[in-house]
């Protein structure tokens, strides 16, 4: 892969984990940074929900605004906004460009802005935001312009095959996108109808790829070394954005980036993959508390162990867990039944 540049950052790979809601927090960011990722996003941020928060009382948490935070062990991060009207989302911008809004305890400054427009989610759609902006060109374009148009910071367009099997306009939706200023388009080959079933398309991938000449990343199915490497060659993609294939398993960035450069890899032993686990859970109590951080933890833990020996088994007293300790305890039970296989 040729290197992915993205403002003043270059991507040596164009390796990218993408946003998740409820997901790609700090503590899961951090993760696959050091990992190998060489890009991370944050989780999709409200730009009217960031406005409003700005103009509260100085004494209200300003909970949208922790979500922009960019801590050094993000790596180089995105920040990703979604929204349906232009003004807020430019006002959104230049909040995060400048930095200036209440609650910033960012230690660095984002590498660029990306504008949502591929959320296949009820709740964000209703209101024409996420994917129901690719029903509504216009107005999607008319969003990265006002974006563009204000702040200095590369803007970056996520988006999905189309609407509907009937409505599959990514080719010129991207190109509008384009022509308004995008710097770089993420697609994701499939409709919003299709939310994450059947297989993702990479011709609609290639297709947009052929048709603009800014970056195109490609997303959608990358579980694998393979699934990259067919997209790659499918697509002609600049570079790939890794979301559920991340899952329990950040060590993919790391065998990504061994893979482009050419070098042995040696894949994490059981101990290994559940030593990470247990660090990640740690970072994520330290952050956010025990009792919030160890209920986050548990769907993490849940994918950490899947496929594992005996994790069936443990997947209920995983779920329960209230400390830390509990889920080493399970971990080294874990370990223990893998060894006198």
């Amino acid at each position: 892969m040729a290197p992915l540049i993205l403002g003043e950052t270059v991507l040596s790979n164009g390796v990218m984990l993408a946003p998740m809601a409820g997901v790609t927090d700090p503590s899961f960011r951090a993760i696959c940074y050091r990992a190998g990722a060489e890009c991370t996003v944050s989780e999709m941020i409200s730009a009217k929900a960031l406005c409003y928060e700005q103009k509260g009382r100085g004494s209200a948490p300003a909970r949208t605004a922790g979500l922009a935070t960019v801590r050094k062990s993000d790596g180089p991060m995105v920040i990703q906004l979604f929204g349906s009207e232009p003004e807020f989302m430019r006002e959104a911008a230049l909040l995060i460009e400048s930095g200036a809004y209440r609650d910033n305890e960012s230690e660095a400054a984002p590498i660029a802005i990306d504008l949502n427009m591929g959320c296949p989610v009820a709740k964000v759609v209703s209101n024409h935001e996420g994917s129901a902006l690719m029903r509504e060109p216009l107005r999607a374009a008319a969003i990265v312009r006002a974006v563009k148009e204000a702040v200095h910071l590369p803007v970056t367009v996520k988006m999905r095959a189309g609407w509907d099997e009937h409505s599959r306009n990514a080719v010129d939706f991207a190109k509008r996108m384009e022509e308004a200023g995008a710097d770089l388009v993420t697609v994701h080959g499939r409709t919003r109808q299709q939310f994450y079933a059947p297989s993702s398309d990479n011709g609609i991938i290639a297709d947009v790829k052929r048709a603009v000449k800014i970056p195109v990343v490609g997303n959608g199915d990358l579980f694998s070394i393979d699934d990259v490497r067919h997209m790659i060659e499918d697509t002609g993609c600049d570079g790939v954005m890794i979301a559920r294939g991340a899952l329990g398993n950040p060590f993919l960035f790391t065998e990504l980036i061994s893979f482009f450069k050419g070098i042995p890899y040696q894949a994490p032993t059981l101990r290994e993959r559940l030593d990470t686990a247990l660090l990640h859970a740690a970072d994520l109590v330290r952050r956010k508390g025990e009792r919030i951080g160890i209920a986050e933890a548990r769907k993490h833990m849940a994918w950490y162990t899947k496929g594992v020996r005996g994790s069936a088994e443990a997947r209920d007293t995983l779920m329960h867990a209230e400390h830390v300790e509990d889920l080493a305890r399970v971990f080294d039970a874990l370990c223990a039944m893998e060894a006198e296989a």
